[in-house]
């Protein structure tokens, strides 16, 4: 009992410090992943404040409302726009990167070749976390956001399944080609399988239920049990939980209330928050300071190497993807270089290493050591390589803009509460009529104003179009999903019209006319 309520104080502490640095990082702009690295290494420095970072907590607790809140998000018509792109990096990108990282750390006489390949397997999976929060913040490109998160959900399963033949090669001293290539299909198929099975059962229970609490309660189970019963039966957990994700997401929500919609996506946003916290304060609890000096010139040269493997891959791969019907914007791609963090997925992977594996100390510090500095170093300073590059598109607004439109907007909804007072009877002509004249003189001041500001500042006129055919772009796309549910519209009419209007969302701020049309 007494070991419980322990636990249950850790807990509490924990979330009471991550409320602390959530306010502290939106304060001072800096990402809320780093943030909680940084919070996680003072802890570590006090010893007053220890758990321990298990796989099991990340790949079982953590690991799946993270997948599955990203997967959910995520629109088909934006995936199958850049399916091409993504599949690359996540496939035969993880295993040119896990080759070309094992035979270097070979070859510099850092790790023997087995080991270097397994470093070079667990280190593949990018964590992009805090490089989207940065992206949203800013306003980039959306399909730079697709490319980065779709290449995140896919190669993560890819690197657990190569990971897992690069182990067995290490403890057996063996490795067959063949019979690798066989088990990684299999495996991964198996996962996107069973992902989808539940997906769709799990979006059809959701169809014939009324009732957010039970709706909710089902997308929980659809996200664990996916990745449970993968594991069970040795396929891939990861990608049965972002199959499931897709599908709930995209085909769940037409047999949803609106209520229901809201309720589900703000329970999956809490809980991802929940899990992102936890896992990258802990990430900084859990390092060893004393490995990581003993190792830190192996962590020194893991880091130089997995940067410029990453660089060969992502260009290597982009300028074939070049010659395809929607290549990657040379742009994106250096973002995507230096936004290639790593995080949760490559530690718990070290960590699952067995001990009977000699070089287990040394991949575990040199793993901690690429992912502090692509915490600490490249998070940091995205914003800049965005900014250089022009993939920014949100203007400052003036704070006086933000202040009137703040004002005409509450004395527009207190002259529809006066008004409806004055229908109900609760109000008498004479206060109503001098009330209304004041409401209506203030609103005009107010618009006058707002007119103003907007001829003193070009770019914020641009701006405020661009959110408006946002909007009515967003305004389109929910009446789609109306018709559907309705049955006025087919899947396949559906996702050529939902990926016309994401194509459109990606660059909101070009000046073009908002024409979606509807064929009869």
């Amino acid at each position: 009992m007494e070991e419980f309520l322990n636990i249950e104080i850790e807990i509490v502490e924990v979330l009471l410090i991550v409320t602390l640095v959530a306010m502290v990082a939106r304060r001072i702009r800096l990402p809320y992943t780093v943030a909680l690295v940084l919070a996680g290494l003072l802890i570590a420095l006090q010893n007053e404040l220890r758990i321990e970072l298990t796989p099991e907590l990340v790949l079982a607790l953590f690991l799946p409302p993270l997948v599955f809140e990203a997967a959910f998000h995520l629109r088909l018509g934006q995936l199958r726009a850049n399916l091409t792109p993504i599949l690359t990096l996540a496939i035969p990108g993880v295993l040119l990167s896990t080759a070309l990282v094992g035979i270097l750390l070979s070859l510099f006489g850092i790790l023997p070749l087995p080991a270097a390949l397994l470093f070079g397997a667990l280190i593949a999976a990018t964590d992009p976390v805090a490089v989207i929060a940065v992206f949203r913040a800013v306003g980039a490109p959306k399909q730079l956001t697709v490319l980065v998160e779709g290449e995140s959900l896919f190669n993560d399963g890819t690197a657990i399944v190569v990971f897992h033949i690069m182990l067995a090669y290490v403890l057996e001293g063996t490795l067959s080609p063949l019979e690798g290539v066989v088990d990684f299909f299999i495996v991964s198929l198996g996962g996107v399988a069973i992902g989808l099975i539940l997906g769709y059962g799990t979006a059809e229970l959701i169809a014939r239920i009324d009732d957010y609490l039970i709706e909710i309660t089902l997308t929980t189970v659809a996200a664990y049990g996916s990745y449970l019963i993968a594991e069970s039966f040795h396929m891939s957990g990861v990608l049965a939980v972002v199959m499931a994700g897709l599908v709930i997401g995209n085909v769940g929500p037409r047999g949803m209330s609106p209520t229901t919609r809201i309720v589900l996506i703000n329970f999956w946003e809490y809980l991802a928050f929940l899990a992102n916290s936890f896992v990258f304060i802990l990430i900084g609890m859990n390092v060893e300071y004393d490995e990581l000096l003993q190792f830190a010139g192996s962590a020194l040269v893991a880091v130089v190497v997995v940067l410029m493997v990453r660089a060969v891959t992502v260009y290597g791969l982009g300028s074939i993807l070049q010659g395809v019907r929607r290549g990657v914007d040379r742009a994106h791609l250096h973002v995507m270089i230096w936004g290639g963090l790593r995080g949760a997925v490559s530690l718990a992977l070290v960590l699952s290493i067995p001990l009977q594996v000699v070089e287990r100390r040394q991949l575990l510090a040199m793993s901690f050591g690429v992912v502090l500095f692509t915490l600490l170093a490249q998070a940091t300073t995205i914003p800049m390589v965005l900014a250089r590059l022009g993939l920014t598109f949100k203007k400052a607004t003036p704070l006086e803009y933000e202040r009137i439109q703040g004002q005409l907007l509450a004395t527009r909804s207190a002259g529809r509460h006066i008004d409806h007072l004055y229908q109900e009877g609760a109000l008498l002509p004479v206060a109503w009529e001098t009330v209304k004249e004041e409401v209506d003189q203030r609103q005009a001041e107010l618009s006058d104003r707002l007119r103003e500001l907007l001829g003193e500042h070009p770019g914020l006129r641009d701006q405020v179009i661009s959110l408006a055919r946002v909007e009515v772009l967003r305004a389109q796309r929910a009446a789609l999903d109306e018709l559907a549910r309705a049955g006025l519209l087919s899947d396949e009419a559906l996702s050529e019209l939902e990926a016309e209007i994401d194509a459109k969302l990606e660059a909101p701020h070009d000046d073009e006319v908002v024409d979606i049309e509807i064929p009869a």
